[in-house]
């Protein structure tokens, strides 16, 4: 029998060893070159590919547009890819708040959370991408966010897409978001994360591509620096974009300095650098710093910038030839490109890519869109709030909505976003929260910045369609009204972003809509009408062509005076087709009764309360455009104020003795001081994401007690400033400023009050390598339940060098019950204390005193003394 079994057994194991050789013989017919073999090492897949490719092709992929190579099975990959609150630019999406909206969470852990679900959403759009053979931008797994540049300046357009002007909660947000995009499987990434812009960049916009940013090196070590620092070594960031301006002279993307120097040597950074799009045709054509792009491409590549958005890297294959650089040189950069996207798993079968089975389904997904309303209720900052006028009683008779944000989408999403599969607005998260019996009341009454008369939503009740209220609409699932319509339905007015009343079965990237029935005025006169959408429309009044904008549309807004006659019937008919996302669609008009500013205040007057959704919008402060006369325009901005039509019309309704709750939706601060002054509550809501309506009606109305903080310092005015080209901190930030702040960092109001009592250090005096704890007791002294967001603060009193006059060095979100005390710790640790000795080239830990402080804001915190002995 024992010799039986031995038979059997050896017998399986023949069977087994046979079976796993013609696994590996067919697995080894499946693959024609060595890299593709992933059994083998990367660099051992990298360097056979190499080895294989002929120059011509290396360069080609040394570009964000790389080509398809067919004769080496290389398949066509477009590296630019955007996620900076959400996946940006590919359709569907779930929209979280803007940056500076996630840094005013103050929660990492949430930011890791959001990141998770980005990169969940890019993986499945990437693999569905290739099941379609599509390799288009914003399609791949390498993603050029976070933004993690110091927001020194309120008026640098592009602050709205970082954490802050604070080295250290970038720093946090930059990491979590970095290792919750790259993903913590031991061989793959998930996405690849890319930290931007390096390493000193934070405007002007219209001089990027020429301008010489500098800085002492204190300010490059205390300031500019840590945060891509923390995202390097802490994150693992395998991708760093180089900025486009030079850096005391140098072009960022050529400098050895920054590349080489800190990036790799005093960092180990051992990932790609690519360079902001088109930076590398700055070398040349704008920086002046070689005399041809040949040059250009080889000191950029030389200096450690391995790949070009854009195309100047063609260049480089004359500059081998003229000898500016060596293939040997280009080698290096291409290897780096090439292990990046074998750790994605680009080369390698799906099944074994833990990543590549994420469906599609979590696209925009439940349970991902309660965490970004859960995100958005997180960033909500109360700036003030007197009288308790918030939160609002939930039995309150009327409310009047007014403003030019109320009711916009654009001030949702930011700039680098997606677009939601639903939304709500300011006004329909208001309109889905009151209760049963309240009168909800809306106009716009002014423009965002224009000051000529805003236009008002046309009313339903002059609408009508055989006898009944407002327009039937006919939906077709293609652009050009034809076959047989998908559904017929009477819809109350044209306001519709298809998300409160969707339609069923309708393709919502690809329709067309037609309203009919007819219009009818109660006074006579002239009026405006006007359509306002992305996408083409046209308007016919009896059988009268009036707006066409059908062809090749122009504008997104367009309008036409008619006279309309008292009680006389109109005909009218609206077309409209729309393509990508969102759709939306406005009928407005302006009546020769009143305008939309005297609409505005009537409403106020037979109203309880009046929320004044305003402040700016991504449309006015952004990336690159100059700014005009009234100091927003697209760009950096002059003027960081209310526009003054916004301003006038919140000052008429102040005056009508109701209370006014102003609702700021904007991605910088803003010098609101008379609104501070005057108003009874002012909410802090940034651009909010998708959900962004939901989350402030949450506020307004007490479901959720607001416990977002500023991760930036809202100043009184641009004269407290530097002039905004100078990259000095000195007089910037609450790390330098001496002035008073508006609202300082950190600082954000509850509907409850925080005590801090007990202030304790486990220890007085220590060496400069000890640490210690520090801790306070926190108690919740209200009769709300909330978050209370615990910072930690230090100052050297003692330093030999210019140091900051506090830095944040410590979070921590807690939640309370009303009259519940937690005791709260924090470590302070070497790294707290410590700061960058310029000749050591090390971070050093003077002997001295420390003032360490907990509290609820920059301004606020209790103190005690910390001794660092030799």
């Amino acid at each position: 029998m024992l010799k039986a079994g031995k038979r059997i057994m050896n017998s399986n194991r023949l069977f087994l060893v046979c079976v796993f050789l013609i696994i590996s013989t067919g697995y080894a017919q499946d693959y024609q070159f060595p890299f593709e073999n992933y059994k083998l090492s990367i660099e051992e897949r990298v360097n056979d590919l190499v080895s294989r490719m002929t120059l011509e092709e290396k360069v080609s992929q040394m570009m964000n547009k790389s080509p398809e190579i067919k004769r080496l099975n290389i398949p066509e990959y477009e590296w630019w890819n955007e996620c900076l609150h959400g996946v940006a630019r590919a359709g569907k999406a779930t929209v979280f708040p803007q940056a500076i909206g996630l840094a005013a969470t103050w929660d990492t852990n949430l930011i890791y959370k959001s990141a998770v679900v980005i990169s969940d959403e890019a993986r499945a759009k990437h693999h569905e991408a290739l099941r379609n053979e599509d390799y288009g931008r914003y399609k791949g797994l390498t993603y050029w966010t976070p933004n993690i540049n110091i927001f020194r300046d309120p008026r640098w357009g592009r602050g709205q897409e970082t954490y802050g002007e604070d080295p250290y909660l970038t720093a946090r947000m930059g990491v979590n978001f970095v290792k919750g995009m790259q993903g913590d499987d031991s061989k793959y990434l998930k996405l690849v994360a890319t930290p931007k812009h390096y390493a000193v960049h934070s405007g002007p916009e219209p001089e990027r591509h020429f301008f010489d940013a500098t800085t002492t090196k204190r300010d490059l070590y205390d300031t500019y620096l840590p945060a891509f620092e923390a995202c390097v070594v802490e994150g693992k960031a395998y991708s760093i974009m180089a900025a486009y301006n030079r850096y005391m002279g140098k072009p960022c993307c050529a400098s050895h300095q920054l590349l080489e120097d800190i990036l790799r040597k005093d960092w180990g950074f051992d990932g790609y650098v690519v360079s902001d799009c088109n930076a590398i045709r700055d070398i040349h054509d704008y920086h002046n710093y070689v005399d041809s792009k040949e040059e250009a491409a080889a000191v950029a590549v030389k200096a450690g910038c391995d790949l070009n958005c854009g195309s100047r890297y063609e260049y480089l294959i004359n500059a081998v030839a003229e000898g500016d650089i060596t293939e040997d040189e280009i080698d290096v950069s291409l290897k780096r490109l090439f292990v990046a996207r074998f750790k994605l798993g680009m080369f390698d079968p799906p099944e074994v890519v833990p990543y590549a089975s994420i469906p599609t389904s979590v696209v925009s997904s439940k349970k991902h869109r309660e965490l970004a309303l859960e995100t958005a209720k997180k960033s909500i900052v109360l700036l003030k709030n007197t009288d308790n006028t918030l939160p609002l009683k939930k039995d309150i008779k009327s409310i009047a909505v007014i403003g030019p944000n109320a009711n916009n989408l654009d001030v949702l999403l930011g700039n680098y976003n997606g677009f939601p599969s639903q939304y709500f607005t300011p006004l329909e998260g208001i309109k889905n929260k009151i209760p049963k019996g309240t009168e909800l009341y809306y106009e716009s009454g002014c423009n965002l910045i224009a000051e000529e008369s805003a236009m008002s939503l046309i009313p339903a009740d002059v609408l009508s369609f055989k006898n009944k209220t407002g327009l039937q609409a006919t939906y077709y699932n293609n652009t050009d009204l034809s076959g047989k319509p998908i559904t017929k339905r009477l819809e109350q007015g044209i306001n519709s972003n298809w998300n409160s009343n969707p339609v069923k079965s309708l393709n919502e990237a690809n329709f067309s809509v037609q309203y009919t029935g007819k219009i009818k005025v109660e006074v006579s006169g002239e009026y405006t009408l006007g359509l306002h959408s992305n996408n083409g429309y046209k308007l016919t009044v009896d059988k009268k062509v009036i707006i066409d904008n059908w062809e090749k549309p122009k504008r997104r807004l367009l309008k036409e005076k008619i006279y309309l006659e008292k009680g006389k019937a109109y005909e009218i008919s609206i077309e409209h087709f729309h393509k990508g996302y969102p759709a939306k669609l406005e009928f407005l008009w302006s009546s020769p009764d009143k305008t939309s500013f005297e609409k505005a205040i009537d409403l106020a007057e037979k109203s309880e309360v009046v929320i004044f959704v305003g402040g700016i919008s991504p449309k006015v402060e952004g990336e690159q455009m100059p700014v005009n006369s009234t100091g927003f325009d697209g760009g950096d901005k002059t003027n960081i104020e209310l526009p003054k039509v916004q301003k006038e019309l919140i000052k008429a309704l102040h005056a009508t003795g109701k209370p006014v709750v102003l609702i700021l939706l904007n991605g910088s601060a803003l010098a609101v001081n008379w609104e501070n002054e005057n108003l009874s509550s002012i909410i802090e809501a940034w651009y909010p994401g998708e959900l962004g309506g939901t989350a402030i009606a949450d506020v307004l109305f007490g479901d959720y007690n607001p416990s977002g903080r500023l991760p930036v310092t809202f100043y009184k005015s641009t004269k407290e400033l530097s002039p905004f080209v100078n990259y000095s901190m000195k007089g910037r930030t609450y790390r330098y400023f001496e002035g008073e702040a508006l609202y300082p960092f950190g600082f954000g109001l509850s509907y409850t009050k925080f005590s801090y009592e007990n202030l304790k250090l486990s220890k007085l005096k220590m060496t400069a390598t000890e640490t210690c704890k520090i801790s306070a007791v926190v108690t919740n002294t209200g009769d709300y339940a909330g978050d209370e967001v615990v910072q930690l603060y230090v100052k050297d009193l003692e330093s030999s060098v210019v140091r900051p006059l506090k830095s944040l060095r410590g979070i921590k979100r807690i939640f309370l019950k009303p009259k519940e005390s937690r005791v709260v710790h924090f470590d302070i640790t070497p790294e707290d204390l410590s700061y960058f000795d310029i000749e050591k080239h090390k971070k050093i830990v003077e002997p001295g005193a420390f003032e360490i402080g907990i509290g609820p804001a920059s301004n606020n915190y209790e103190t005690i003394e910390l001794q660092i002995i030799n």
